[in-house]
């Protein structure tokens, strides 16, 4: 068996192909592309996807940012999401807002990377704030979607400035308008996340939807009205027609125009009872 000497050039040899071989494995890593990793859930631009950017798609209306004349005496807010970045709660607060909503998650992958600056930025400056979870019911139980918000920052505490957790329910950004669900496998869905979200926080979440989308894909349910507070958008002069089950809205989202400040909402009564529903 050949012997080691000083100055043998086999170990610097065994070293640089060492080297070389990392070298090779880092080269491949950065030429493979993103699209090889396909995301969980297969969520491919939930950045795009905010209460209302499917509404305005499939309902129109107007959506000027002013505030319609009829509803001046309600509490004003925004609701926000990654599509914002970093948001100036204070120039915000000094313009009159005094709620948001920001966009925490989306199917069970997604979460909003700038879920802490606008969460806790909205709360800093005095408002009160919560947190809404975009729906993919095509892609996994109502259940494991409830959990996974509440476990990245939908859940709920009684400070009197956390609102209940809101769930969005609207067009599909993905595919089909109901997510391949008949009306009765909508409500079911619906039901596993609303009260797998009571039994974990002890609230019912607000539920974000249009009338339009509500009839067409759990037709027309008067299943929660009851006991959901009801946030609607609606791009005109007024709210419009509710959906079955509830006599009155809670928030009504009256522009969708993705600005840098977010949509803006109209709480439907005064600051006292926006407090009350933050208290529960």
């Amino acid at each position: 068996m050949p012997v080691h000497r000083p100055g043998s050039t086999r170990p610097a040899l065994s070293a640089l192909t060492g080297i070389l071989a990392a070298l090779a494995t880092t080269t491949f890593a950065l030429s493979t592309p993103a699209s090889a990793a396909p995301r969980p859930d297969d969520i491919p631009h939930p950045e795009d996807d905010w209460a209302g950017s499917q509404i305005i798609k499939h309902e129109g209306g107007t959506t000027t940012g002013e505030e319609p004349p009829s509803v001046l005496a309600t509490v004003e807010g925004v609701d926000v999401s990654s599509h914002q970045g970093s948001v100036a709660w204070s120039t915000l607060w000094s313009s009159g807002v005094r709620f948001a909503y920001v966009k925490a998650t989306e199917g069970t992958s997604y979460t909003n990377p700038y879920f802490t600056q606008q969460y806790n930025g909205s709360y800093n400056v005095g408002m009160i704030r919560g947190a809404y979870h975009f729906a993919l019911p095509g892609n996994s139980t109502g259940a494991a979607q409830a959990n996974y918000f509440i476990d990245h920052g939908g859940g709920w505490s009684k400070d009197g400035k956390t609102l209940p957790g809101a769930l969005d329910m609207e067009y599909n950004p993905y595919g089909a308008t109901c997510y391949g669900k008949s009306a009765s496998g909508m409500v079911s869905w619906i039901k596993d996340f609303t009260s797998t979200y009571r039994s974990r926080t002890g609230r019912d979440p607000v539920i974000y939807t249009s009338t339009s989308w509500w009839k067409t894909c759990t037709g027309n349910s008067s299943a929660f009205g009851s006991v959901n507070p009801l946030w609607i958008p609606r791009y005109g002069s007024s709210v419009g027609e509710l959906p079955a089950g509830w006599g009155f809205h809670t928030i009504w989202q009256y522009t969708s125009s993705g600005a840098t400040v977010g949509d803006h909402n109209k709480f439907n009564g005064a600051a006292d009872r926006l407090k009350a529903l933050a208290n529960g």
